[in-house]
């Protein structure tokens, strides 16, 4: 009898410990694997519809997203452990990306580039402290 007591408190409790998992959490999308070509369209594609761009302009601009991509897809698919030293290079890179962007476009167009960039940085901020909820940093020091 004690056995069979023991043996169900047992599986109880095991039960209650499989139950009382979160399994709310918002599982991670996969993103889907795009080619250099792809990327490039999409990134141009979605300033032609914020800027209102020309087809001019628009070929130009799949030009510079196009380097771009291609050299982003070199770099992820090297060593990842020289990634910290590429840091530099990566950021010279994206520099350099948005003053050939910048040249192509109008007056009134890089005004709202420089909208959307400000804006991105806003959301990139946010993610980033959001990341960071289980830091305990941000509380007051215990003194004792």
């Amino acid at each position: 009898m004690k056995k069979a007591i023991l043996t169900i408190a047992i599986a109880v409790m095991g039960f209650t410990a499989v139950f009382a998992q979160d399994s709310s959490r918002k599982v991670r999308k996969q993103m889907p694997k795009m080619t250099a070509e792809q990327r490039a369209e999409k990134a141009t594609s979605r300033l032609e519809k914020k800027l209102g761009l020309t087809a001019d302009q628009k070929a130009k601009i799949y030009a510079v997203e196009l380097e771009n991509a291609k050299k982003m897809e070199t770099w992820r698919k090297a060593d990842h452990s020289a990634m910290k030293g590429k840091m530099d290079e990566r950021k010279i890179a994206m520099k350099e990306q948005k003053a050939k962007i910048d040249a192509i476009l109008t007056a009134d167009q890089k005004t709202k580039m420089e909208a959307f960039r400000a804006e991105a940085r806003e959301k990139g901020g946010k993610m980033r402290k959001g990341l960071n909820r289980g830091d305990k940093t941000d509380k007051a020091p215990v003194e004792g």
